[in-house]
C-alpha cells in the first residue's frame, strides 16, 4: 500500500471507530460518568492505572474503585482519612492491590494540594513530545513516602519505557471532544505532542501495515511510530490509536 492510500485507509478507521460506541467497551467509560474537571481526571488517571490485562476486568475493577471512594473521586482524595483507606483491603487488580490504590489517593492529594493538579504535573514546556515531562511526573508522584513495589505502577520513557497507560490518559484529557470519547479538557496541552499508546494490538498492527519496524514495544518504538502518524495529522496523531486498536481488537486484521 502506498503511502497516501495508507493514511487514507487509517483516515477511515479512525472515523469509523471514533464515536460513543466505543466507550461501551473501554474504560474510558468510567471517567464519563463524572463532569467535575477533577473527577474526571482522577477517574479517568486511576482506570488507565489498571487498564491491562481483560478489558471487562479492568472495566470492573476500576468501577469498583469509583465505589469505595464513594463516587466523588477528588472529594475522597482531599478529604479521606485512615479509616476511609482502610475499606481498600482485599483490592487487587492484577498486581495492583490495595496498598498501591492507598498510596495513589496519598499521592494525588499531594498533586492537587502542592503542585496545581494532574494538568499541571504532566506539561510537557519545552518539547514536542512527553518523554521527560513523563519522567518528572512520576519523580513528583512519589516524593512522599511509599512501598518501592507501588514505583511499578507508572512507567519510565527516560527508562525506555512505551508508558502506554500514561499516554492513553493523555489522550483522554488532550485530545478534542467532539467525537464523544476523549474529553479535551486539558487546554494547556497540545494533542500534536500526544503519543500513541503502544501496546499488543497497535504494535502488531502497525508492523503488519509496515508502519513500524522496531520489534520491542518500548520508547523507541514510540519515537518511530510518531515520525509516521505525525506526517500523516500533524495537528492531531494520535486519532490514528482508534484506527490501530479498532483493527486490532474489533477486525482481527
Amino acid at each position: 500500500m502506498k503511502k497516501n492510500e495508507l493514511k487514507e485507509f487509517l483516515d477511515e478507521k479512525a472515523a469509523l471507530y471514533e464515536n460513543s460506541d466505543f466507550t461501551e467497551s473501554d474504560p474510558i467509560q468510567i471517567p464519563h460518568q463524572f463532569t467535575r474537571k477533577e473527577d474526571v481526571e482522577i477517574a479517568a488517571f486511576l482506570s488507565a492505572i489498571i487498564a491491562w490485562g481483560n478489558r471487562k476486568m479492568i472495566i470492573n475493577n476500576a468501577t469498583r474503585m469509583m465505589d469505595l471512594m464513594g463516587n466523588s473521586p477528588f472529594d475522597f482524595v482531599m478529604n479521606h482519612t485512615e479509616d476511609d483507606l482502610a475499606k481498600f483491603e482485599g483490592f487487587v487488580h492484577r498486581t495492583f492491590n490495595a496498598e498501591d490504590f492507598k498510596f495513589f489517593v496519598k499521592s494525588l492529594k499531594n498533586i492537587y494540594q502542592n503542585h496545581d493538579g494532574l494538568e499541571t504535573v504532566l506539561q510537557n514546556k519545552a518539547s514536542d513530545n512527553y518523554q521527560l515531562a513523563i519522567h518528572n511526573f512520576k519523580k513528583i508522584f512519589f516524593e512522599i513516602p511509599h512501598l518501592q513495589r507501588t514505583e511499578k505502577h507508572i512507567s519510565d520513557p527516560v527508562k525506555g519505557s512505551a508508558a502506554k497507560r500514561i499516554n492513553m490518559f493523555l489522550r483522554w484529557m488532550v485530545r478534542d471532544a467532539k467525537k464523544g470519547v476523549d474529553f479535551g479538557i486539558w487546554k494547556s496541552h497540545n494533542p500534536a505532542y500526544l503519543h500513541c499508546p503502544l501496546d499488543v494490538h497497535t504494535g502488531n498492527i502497525a508492523r503488519k501495515l509496515g508502519i513500524l519496524k522496531r520489534k520491542q514495544n518500548d520508547w523507541k518504538a514510540i519515537q518511530e511510530l510518531d515520525k509516521t502518524l505525525r506526517e500523516f495529522d500533524k495537528k492531531d496523531p494520535v486519532k490514528y490509536d482508534f484506527a490501530l486498536f479498532g483493527l486490532g481488537v474489533f477486525e482481527k486484521f
